[in-house]
């Protein structure tokens, strides 16, 4: 299984993991998985901890993503992909992750309902 956290997810994986369903937390933990944090979460949590949204770990970033998880970088197909989706989700964070995700054909673990609405594969957090 191939998954990309959502920013709150990632969150959730690293401090309170008993925030996530337990399906969610099993699918994580299997040795067949391959988890992705993509840049966009890096770069939201930047900005949330910046405006003071965020409390994080003073070594959060140099340790992220954790071992074990893959970095997703955001690539060119990525935002073409985005600028082409329904404006049904207005964050801009989310969008890239839904773009993300269709395009590197991920399943995205998130808890957002709204991203519901995008063709694209969802696991529950």
């Amino acid at each position: 299984m191939r998954l990309l956290l959502d920013t709150h997810c990632l969150l959730w994986t690293l401090g309170m993991p008993e925030r996530l369903h337990p399906d969610a937390r099993q699918a994580l933990a299997s040795e067949n998985s391959i988890v992705y944090v993509s840049m966009a979460s890096l770069w939201e949590c930047a900005i949330k901890t910046t405006i003071g949204k965020l409390k994080l770990p003073k070594e959060f970033f140099a340790h992220c993503p954790p071992p074990g998880f893959e970095l997703l970088h955001i690539e060119p197909p990525h935002v073409i992909l985005y600028t082409q989706l329904p404006l049904h989700h207005r964050d801009p964070f989310d969008r890239i992750l839904i773009a993300q995700a269709k395009h590197e054909q991920l399943i995205l673990m998130t808890r957002d309902t709204e991203i519901l609405q995008y063709d694209v594969e969802t696991m529950a957090a």
